[in-house]
């Protein structure tokens, strides 16, 4: 059997994990707050486990990451923790190289309206090769990375939105 590989990154944000969490966690909402990434934000379910989330990219989007279309289904959301975990099932001009994508994105309290955001992606590749090159890996990472800086920029700009 192959071992999966490991990303891992922390985010520092300058707004609360709460606010942070309320949009990450509501399609409506990270439509609202990133304007010009998405065109849609569907969700099928509840939100929770089982919940499988299609984000349709903007065009300028879709071109940077290389696909149109995001597709991914939660395993676990725990949100005393502020914890979502998520397989994803389409997306990324990495994940045309992998076998399995899950994502982790904890948030955690960083002061007063403050926050990191710890990111993990496990993955394991479709020829069963070792990690993804370097530059690979910062894609793959990079774009929740970007996201997460997208919310925050809308939810400083918005002091008073999901508070």
């Amino acid at each position: 059997m192959v071992a999966s590989c490991v990303i891992a990154e922390e985010c520092a944000l300058a707004v609360s994990a709460e606010r942070m969490w309320k949009v990450s966690c509501s399609g409506d909402a990270m439509l609202k707050a990133c304007v010009g990434s998405f065109d849609a934000v569907d969700v099928e379910g509840d939100g929770g486990p089982g919940s499988v989330t299609t984000l349709t990219l903007s065009a300028a989007a879709a071109a940077a990451a290389g696909c149109s279309v995001v597709k991914s289904r939660v395993l676990a959301r725990d949100d005393v923790a502020m914890l979502l975990r998520n397989e994803v099932l389409e997306g990324s001009k990495v994940s045309g190289q992998l076998k399995s994508q899950v994502t982790e994105v904890k948030l955690e309290a960083a002061g007063d309206g403050a926050c990191v955001a710890k990111f993990k992606v496990e993955y394991e590749r479709l020829d069963g090769g070792g990690a993804l090159t370097p530059e690979d890996q910062t894609e793959l990472i990079g774009g929740y990375l970007a996201l997460m800086k997208i919310v925050e920029t809308y939810l400083i700009a918005n002091p008073t939105e999901y508070a």
